[in-house]
């Protein structure tokens, strides 16, 4: 089941994607959803970003091809970083690159959203917590990564986290193809079933620190092929099994 978030009738609406429609549905992650006699057509219907998390946590260096690029080595236990849940928007909305950075890359990932409680769980209790998985792009600041040393400021900024088109409820993430395309053209291409850490090491190591709560967001790191984006490019993540995340660049308007 594909579920999405939408503007209807002025108010912002969960739903879910039967053939050309959206129904709208009552109720929450947490309380579960329910079908309502409304509906709108997906074609010519904005799509929100499909996630209210509390947190985003994402993973550092969870390919090693991705590592190696970048000169870290690999890691022994999962990295994990935090992204700012005000830098969230949805398919179609604009990335805006910030003034005075000189480098911001596009990191297309594999997201999952927590549907209940998780802290300290088994493996089966994690992976038992997933939701539905989604697109993610990670964008960062290279240079102001670098100069930090940390990486708050360099991914943290508005529209820095990207997220959709849509949540699959129903997939088999052990080997999914994870591709960012800029301009049509393939940069980033990877298989989760290369990453380092597996879905329930990473869920086990972060929910050892901190509680998972319903509709949070995991991004799971990004495949190797880094590089820069700009002022009228079109950046996409395209997943198997899920589909494709659109978002157009622009420059800041700090006027």
């Amino acid at each position: 089941m594909r579920l999405v978030r939408v503007r209807a009738g002025g108010h912002d609406r969960w739903g879910r994607i039967d053939a050309d429609r959206v129904v709208l549905l009552d109720g929450s992650l947490a309380d579960g959803f329910r079908d309502t006699v409304e509906s709108v057509r997906l074609d010519g219907t904005a799509l929100l970003a499909p996630v209210q998390p509390s947190k985003i946590v994402a993973l550092a260096s969870n390919y090693a091809s991705h590592a190696a690029e970048m000169g870290k080595p690999i890691p022994t236990e999962p990295k994990l970083f935090l992204k700012a849940p005000s830098a969230l928007i949805g398919p179609g909305a604009p990335i805006l690159i910030p003034p005075r950075t000189t480098r911001v890359d596009p990191e297309g990932e594999l997201a999952l959203v927590i549907g209940r409680r998780l802290s300290r769980p088994s493996p089966q209790e994690a992976l038992d917590a997933i939701w539905g998985y989604t697109c993610l792009n990670d964008v960062t600041c290279r240079d102001f990564q670098k100069a930090d040393g940390v990486f708050t400021r360099a991914k943290g900024f508005d529209t820095f986290c990207p997220v959709g088109p849509w949540v699959e409820t129903e997939l088999d993430p052990s080997d999914l193809l994870v591709q960012t395309i800029v301009n049509g053209k393939v940069r980033a291409s990877g298989r989760t079933s290369e990453m380092i850490f597996n879905l329930a090491e990473q869920l086990c190591a972060i929910a050892s620190v901190m509680t998972l709560l319903p509709g949070d967001v995991v991004s799971t790191g990004t495949p190797p092929g880094v590089s820069p984006i700009q002022a009228g490019d079109v950046v996409e993540v395209l997943i198997e099994g899920i589909g494709r995340l659109s978002n157009p660049v622009e420059d800041r308007d700090d006027r």
